[in-house]
């Protein structure tokens, strides 16, 4: 009987897994062949293999692809840094921006562009422009030393999941609002890049974008079966987790470590795109069950998914005046979410 009913589950979840790996192809063809600029299918596979004219070129491996595998790879860090968050703070709503991650990016990002846009040559008293490809560097620090400050003031505390998380909130409030001044005090003519940037967007995203983020990528992704042990044990609070013998503090601070870092690079890349590191989470447990592992994996297929697609509907409902993938995700995020909680709760 209960070899019976593992196969039953051993079965599902691959059907579940191979219907989500279908869908993640259909979207990112669907976002391949669909845009603003009307390209015949024909035109598009002939691009992709190798041919096509030098306009189609240029809108499939300049435009769209570049987009793409950047919104794949940020869904990617959103969803699973939010699980990560959400497990070892045990708190269903912990999300990058909950943990003031979000909030620190932002306010780096707005003092870069506002402030320190210019510096001095060396050996010159003459100014050179820093070019905006650096935001996502300066997006990236500014979400790690938030993240980092908010651990050593928790530790200062006494680190538990409860304390992270107040820590968090209260530290993401007081970026948030130093960021909202500076943009309200000092606008600039980069203020345009600014609200851009805060709305979250694919927007000319390009190559080195999604090379800023592959590195990432694929170190969260090599940590995951180092730290899959002691992610299960931190669902529990520290003196159980410790009676299995595991060293409570120096997990968290790794697991923290690894989701900081994900969601930093990601905010960085393509600014705080709301909801996706919250819903996606919940969405994949829903349909995961009790199945740890495989919740994990959905969260990382789902996340790809969501994003792929919600900038593939921000592309084609705005047309030329696209809309933003944070005001896809929070316009329906907050339905989906609503869903979930009235089919779990």
């Amino acid at each position: 009987m209960t070899a019976s009913v593992s196969t039953k589950v051993g079965f599902s979840a691959a059907w579940m897994v191979a219907a989500l790996a279908a869908l993640a192809v259909l979207s990112l063809a669907a976002a391949i062949f669909l845009g603003v600029a009307d390209i015949p299918m024909a035109d598009v596979v002939a691009v992709l293999t190798g041919g096509g004219s030098s306009e189609s070129r240029s809108i499939i491996l300049d435009i769209r692809l570049p987009r793409i595998v950047t919104g794949i790879l940020a869904g990617i860090h959103f969803s699973l840094a939010g699980y990560l968050l959400q497990t070892i703070t045990r708190n269903p709503l912990a999300d990058p921006s909950l943990m003031g991650v979000s909030q620190g990016a932002t306010l780096s990002v707005t003092i870069f562009l506002l402030f320190t846009v210019y510096i001095f040559q060396p050996g010159s008293n003459t100014l050179a422009e820093l070019p905006v490809a650096w935001l996502p560097a300066a997006g990236l620090a500014g979400g790690m030393l938030s993240g980092g400050a908010i651990y050593l003031l928790a530790f200062r505390l006494g680190l538990s999941a409860l304390r992270i998380t107040l820590c968090g909130v209260a530290v993401g409030a007081v970026l948030h609002a130093l960021a909202i001044g500076l943009i309200a005090g000092w606008g600039s003519a980069r203020i345009e890049i600014i609200l851009e940037w805060l709305s979250g967007s694919l927007y000319a995203r390009s190559w080195d974008h999604a090379l800023f983020l592959l590195p990432f990528t694929i170190a969260g992704l090599a940590m995951l079966p180092a730290i899959y042990r002691p992610l299960m044990l931190l669902q529990f609070d520290a003196p159980v987790a410790r009676s299995f013998g595991l060293a409570y503090r120096r997990q968290f601070t790794l697991v923290l470590i690894v989701s900081c870092a994900l969601a930093a690079s990601a905010v960085g890349a393509v600014g705080p795109v709301v909801f996706v590191g919250l819903i996606v989470p919940h969405l994949a447990r829903f349909l995961a069950g009790r199945n740890f592992i495989l919740s994990l994996a959905l969260t990382i297929v789902l996340g790809a998914i969501i994003v792929t697609l919600g900038d593939l509907a921000g592309r084609l409902l705005g047309q030329a005046e696209e809309i933003p993938i944070g005001v896809v995700t929070a316009v329906f995020g907050v339905p989906l979410l609503l869903a979930l909680l009235r089919k779990t709760m």
